[in-house]
C-alpha cells in the first residue's frame, strides 16, 4: 500500500515565535539559560503562532491534489514542509519520488546571477547533473520565452519573467512530483495556458500538489482537494465538493441540501406548462448536422447550496424573447434567463447573478446585475418577489454537459456582499451537436433587468 503513496504527512505541526520587539529576540537567546543558572523560573519573550496543527494526509502517486484556504491558513507552510525548505515543529513528512517545487516568487534564484546561471544552479539543486542540464538547456530557454534576458541578472526581471524561467526549469528536471504555490497567478495569460497544458500532460504520469485560489483550476485539474483553515485540515475529498464547502464557509453559511421552494403543481397545470414550452429548433431553417442543438434540463428537486437564509430562489428558466419557456435552444440564438427569488429580509441593494460551467466545474462565463444597478439599486422588503432577467445570445457550445449556478445577494460593493442564497447546478444543459470543438462564440448581453414586487416600476439597464 505504501508503495502507492507519493506524500505522507503525519501529525505535522509548525510553530513560529512572534516577538513584540526586536530586543525580545535577543533576550530569548540567553535569558532562559541565565535564569536556569540563577535558579529562577524561565519565561518566554515571544508568543506562539501555530501555522499548522496536527495535519495528517496522504497523496497517492499519479494524483493531482489542490489545496484551498484563505490567506494565513497554512497552505504555503505545508508546501514548504513537504519540500523540505522548512523543518516541522512536530510530526513528519515522507516523500517518495523526485520532487520539484515552484514556491514563492523568486525562490531558488540568486538575484545577482544571470538567468543562464540560475538555470544551472536551480536544476542542479533539483538533482540534475551538469551533463543533463547541458542537454536540456535549450529546451528550458525555449519554454521560458524570455529571449536575450536569459543572460541578464534576474534582479532585472519582471515577476512574469521570474515565473517563466522558474516553471521552465521544473518542467524539464524529470520530476515525479510537482509542487506549485500560486505561481501561475502572475504573468500573461498565454504563458499561463501553456503551463496548464503542461500540467495536464504531466498529470497523466506524475503527481501534482497545487495551491491556488482559482476554484475553476482546482475542479478542472485536480482529483481531490484539501481545505486548510487556521492551520488545520477541515476537509479532504472530491475537488468539487471541497470547493463548495469552502465557498459556503467563506460567506459564513453552512452548505446544505436545499429543498425546492416552488410549490407542487397539479398534473393538468404541469401538462399545460410542458405544452407551452417552445422548441427553438423548428424556427431554425438550417437543418445541417452542424447546428448547435442544446437541451435545457429543468431545475432539479434538490439542489446543493448555501446562504444566510435571507432569500429563497423559487424558479429558474430559459425562455425565448417572447417569454416561451424552452426545452431546447440553438446556440447563437437570443435567449432570456429568468431567475426569481422570494426575499425574507430587508434587502437594500439586490444583486442577482449566474455563472455557466463546463462538466469539470470550470466557469465559462458569468454575469450579475451589480454593475447595471450599482448607481440605482433595487431594494426589496420581506415577502417581496425579486426577478432578474438576462437577455443574451447563447454561445455556440462544444458537445458536452454544462451546468448553471444562480445566486441572490445584497451588497453595495463587491467587497461587502452578503450571499442570501447560492444554488450550485440549479439547472443543466447538454449540447448534442456543434460546429466547434472547443471555445465559446457570440456571447453578447443585450440587456439586464431587475425588479421587485414591492417596486411600482421595473428598472432596465443596458449591459
Amino acid at each position: 500500500m505504501s508503495s502507492n503513496i507519493a506524500i505522507r504527512v503525519e501529525d505535522l505541526s509548525k510553530c513560529y515565535h512572534l516577538y513584540h520587539r526586536p530586543v525580545d529576540r535577543l533576550k530569548q537567546s540567553f535569558m532562559p539559560r541565565l535564569r536556569r543558572v540563577l535558579g529562577i523560573s524561565s519565561m518566554p519573550y515571544f508568543r506562539e503562532f501555530w501555522a499548522l496543527k496536527n495535519c495528517s494526509l496522504e497523496i497517492r502517486k499519479g494524483e493531482t491534489v489542490g489545496i484551498v484556504g484563505g490567506n494565513g491558513s497554512g497552505k504555503s507552510t505545508l508546501l514548504q514542509l513537504i519540500c523540505g525548505t522548512l523543518m516541522p515543529t512536530n510530526g513528519g513528512v515522507e516523500v517518495h519520488g523526485r520532487i520539484a517545487a515552484l514556491l514563492e516568487l523568486g525562490a531558488g534564484f540568486h538575484p545577482e546571477f544571470t538567468g543562464r546561471e540560475n538555470v544551472y544552479m536551480n536544476a542542479s539543486i533539483l538533482g540534475l547533473s551538469q551533463t543533463e542540464i547541458d542537454a536540456k538547456y535549450d529546451e528550458i530557454v525555449a519554454f521560458a520565452e524570455i529571449g536575450d534576458f536569459i543572460d541578464q541578472p534576474v534582479k532585472t526581471y519582471s515577476s512574469g519573467m521570474f515565473v517563466r524561467l522558474a516553471f521552465a526549469v521544473i518542467a524539464h528536471v524529470d520530476a515525479e512530483i510537482l509542487v506549485i504555490d500560486e505561481a501561475l497567478a502572475v504573468g500573461d495569460v498565454f504563458f499561463a495556458q501553456k503551463c496548464m497544458r503542461f500540467l495536464r500532460t504531466f498529470k497523466s504520469y506524475g503527481t501534482i500538489v497545487l495551491v491556488t485560489h482559482d476554484f475553476g483550476t482546482v475542479v478542472g485539474l485536480c482529483d481531490r482537494a484539501i481545505w486548510l483553515e487556521q492551520g488545520e485540515v477541515r476537509s479532504i475529498g472530491q475537488a468539487k465538493q471541497v470547493c463548495e464547502e469552502y465557498l459556503a464557509n467563506r460567506y459564513g453559511a453552512v452548505r446544505s441540501t436545499i429543498p425546492r421552494q416552488v410549490p407542487e403543481v397539479s398534473m393538468s397545470n404541469a401538462e399545460q406548462r410542458s405544452l407551452s414550452k417552445h422548441d427553438a429548433r423548428i424556427d431554425f431553417i438550417n437543418h445541417s448536422n452542424l447546428r448547435n442543438d442544446i437541451e435545457v434540463v429543468d431545475l432539479s428537486a434538490e439542489r446543493h447550496g448555501f446562504g444566510n437564509g435571507g432569500a429563497s430562489i423559487t424558479d429558474v428558466h430559459v425562455t425565448d424573447l417572447e417569454g416561451r419557456q424552452l426545452s431546447w435552444v440553438v446556440g447563437g440564438e437570443m435567449v432570456r434567463l429568468e431567475i426569481e427569488a422570494l426575499v425574507t429580509v430587508p434587502c437594500k441593494n439586490t444583486i442577482i447573478g449566474f455563472q455557466f460551467k463546463d462538466r469539470l466545474g470550470q466557469v465559462l462565463f458569468a454575469q450579475n446585475s451589480f454593475t447595471a444597478y450599482c448607481m440605482n439599486p433595487v431594494s426589496a422588503s420581506p415577502n417581496d418577489t425579486v426577478k432578474g432577467v438576462f437577455v443574451f445570445r447563447l454561445p455556440i457550445l462544444p458537445r458536452g454537459k454544462y451546468s448553471v449556478d444562480v445566486a441572490i445577494a445584497d451588497g453595495a460593493s463587491p467587497e461587502s456582499v452578503t450571499q442570501l442564497q447560492w444554488l450550485h447546478d440549479a439547472f443543466s444543459l447538454e449540447s448534442h451537436t456543434s460546429s466547434v470543438v472547443s471555445g465559446l462564440v457570440g456571447l453578447v448581453f443585450d440587456s439586464i433587468e431587475l425588479s421587485s414586487q414591492g417596486t411600482p416600476f421595473s428598472k432596465t439597464a443596458v449591459a
